[in-house]
């Protein structure tokens, strides 16, 4: 997959090259990151029609001459699985958040939006970014909802997505097919899907948490190709072994890429790539997005060049990007320039030839598509309140566990009195807020550490209905109805207030505005979290993903407990 060019600009390009018309651009005193040889190599490169027309050649003169001062220059970053929605920003906003930061493609799987707003979501999301100094290859969803075991606000089947893709043929890939049980078991809707993409030569996006022998070759016999929830390099091995690509998570629910890293070797080096899946603005904020990574990587020992190729030359191999990931003559000028390959320190971004960012800021303002067609999806039952009060008072109750900075639950047994206000725990509830239902799933979890109010989410993976954790089911009832008011969103209420809130109104997954402004809000939202009790760093993604029901062990959807290593809805009591 190569971005087309007229026959007159491959035709300067070549004059260029051939030192017969200056280059646009023509860097300078630079170190060349090559993620073909893995080399740092001090020579010129020249920039022309966009695209990169001389690496050390015959070119001596730049319309434009910029001096590294001794400065890296690499291919600019590209994330090979993302949710953009997950960010809580547009793509506007998530292209003013990540290319300051050496971001320059991403491929995104939009389910997000795609299982509140159906196809038009990701119609919405296409227009949106167009046109961005940022290129955005969004996957054909494939679980819409991921089973059935949850309401969403669309469904996808084998016919849909088959339509999806012939509609959308540039998509890289089937979006990650996380009804791994569907594709073990043969279930016919689930293997058309994979069908559908197999028969277009479209790649297919995995998702195995923990799968192993029998199960894991099930899997890969659909013709499944990678996989970014491995959470050790005892999983990652076997997986690297039986052909998948690993894509080793650094996101800001999921931290695996520390754990990951022993199962690097120069053997399968070529296999990996380092993904973010999900992260949240205050992240994007203060950490950054793909640079992070890579200062984690370096830190966890992997050798930099190297894992500057897991962001760049592995990406686009992968996808079948062939004029992206690195520095070499008609290859995309999607570069960006590096203080150090330790920290690094993103100086400027270059976008098509264009210079995009510098210093950690955009060079120019990225302006806002219209957004109609994507609020008002917030539909809560009249009598919630009463809904909400059905929880048993005593008696064995499963319980969900959490632990921070991890997606995976422990399925647990607690006492139904032991939840409450500063009790061990807390009530849990997902409200169906598509469709005019009316369900409400009810449940018990541990690790939130509440002593008072309650919390409430529109973002929960990935049906996104009305996620909610309290210390009573009033509190729970007030901070769903907050969330509503908003169109979407999260709040924090304690004593019939609410202390914090953050408004989401598109689909009731993403703002507006910038990354700065949500981050503001959301570290609103984790102060009151804490001054309520919570003891998470990242609460409200932690209350985001006890709502996925095909990540282990024990999750909540509108229609009840999800044990997931049994793949089905289990009672409340035991």
């Amino acid at each position: 997959m190569t971005v087309p060019e007229t026959t007159e600009s491959l035709a300067r390009r070549i004059r260029v090259a051939r030192g017969l018309e200056p280059a646009d651009i023509l860097f300078v005193n630079g170190k060349i990151v090559s993620t073909f040889t893995g080399e740092v190599l001090e020579l010129p490169v020249a920039v022309a029609e966009g695209r990169i027309v001389s690496l050390g050649g015959n070119v001596t003169e730049g319309r434009e001459v910029v001096d590294l001062k001794g400065a890296y220059l690499a291919p600019a970053f590209t994330d090979p699985h993302i949710h953009v929605e997950s960010s809580m920003l547009t793509p506007e906003g998530f292209a003013e958040a990540v290319v300051p930061h050496g971001t320059g493609a991403t491929v995104s799987d939009p389910h997000e939006i795609v299982n509140v707003l159906g196809m038009e979501g990701l119609a919405y999301m296409q227009r949106a970014a167009e046109g961005l100094p940022l290129d955005v290859f969004f996957t054909i969803p494939s679980c819409v909802p991921a089973t059935q075991m949850e309401t969403s606000g669309a469904e996808m089947d084998a016919g849909a997505v088959a339509r999806a893709l012939d509609a959308y043929p540039q998509a890289p890939a089937l979006s990650e097919m996380m009804n791994f049980p569907g594709v073990i078991c043969g279930a016919p809707d689930v293997l058309a899907k994979v069908q559908a993409a197999r028969s277009r030569g479209v790649a297919v996006d995995g998702h195995s948490p923990g799968l192993s022998g029998a199960d894991l070759e099930a899997y890969l016999n659909a013709g499944i190709l990678t996989d970014h929830e491995c959470v050790s390099a005892e999983e990652a091995r076997p997986k690297l072994r039986s052909g998948m690509w690993v894509l080793m998570r650094e996101g800001s629910a999921a931290k695996n890429l520390r754990d990951l890293a022993p199962a690097v070797t120069t053997a399968n080096a070529h296999r990996i790539c380092i993904a973010s899946d999900d992260r949240h603005p205050d992240d994007l904020v203060y950490e950054g997005h793909l640079d992070h990574a890579l200062r984690v990587a370096v830190d966890a020992g992997l050798d930099p060049v190297t894992a500057i190729r897991f962001v760049t030359l592995n990406p686009a191999t992968l996808y079948g990007f062939r004029d992206r990931g690195g520095i070499a003559p008609s290859y995309r000028a999607d570069l960006v320039a590096l203080s150090d390959l330790q920290r690094f320190g993103v100086l400027s971004v270059f976008h098509g030839g264009m210079k995009v960012a510098e210093h950690g800021e955009m060079v120019a303002e990225i302006p806002r598509r219209d957004t109609q067609g994507t609020l008002s999806s917030v539909h809560l039952p009249d009598d919630l309140a009463e809904r909400l009060s059905r929880y048993p008072e005593a008696g064995k109750v499963r319980v969900i566990g959490v632990d921070p900075e991890q997606i995976l639950t422990r399925s647990e047994v607690g006492e139904a009195r032991e939840a409450g206000p500063g009790k061990a725990l807390q009530f849990a509830a997902v409200v169906e807020r598509h469709r005019h239902t009316g369900n409400v799933g009810l449940g018990f979890v541990s690790g939130f550490g509440l002593a008072a109010g309650a919390m409430a989410s529109t973002v929960s993976h990935d049906s996104h209905n009305c996620v909610l954790v309290g210390t009573s089911p009033e509190e729970m009832a007030h901070a769903a109805r907050a969330v509503a008011d908003l169109g979407g969103g999260q709040a924090v209420v304690r004593g019939g207030k609410v202390l914090a809130a953050l408004s989401l109104p598109v689909a009731g997954l993403m703002s507006t505005g910038g990354a700065a402004q949500v981050a503001t809000g959301l570290e609103a939202l984790h102060a009151a979290a804490r001054a309520c009790g919570c003891v998470l760093p990242a609460p409200f993604m932690t209350l985001a993903f006890i709502a996925l029901p095909v990540i282990p062990a024990l999750k909540i959807t509108d229609l009840g407990l999800v044990d997931v290593d049994q793949f089905k809805l289990v009672p409340l009591v035991v």
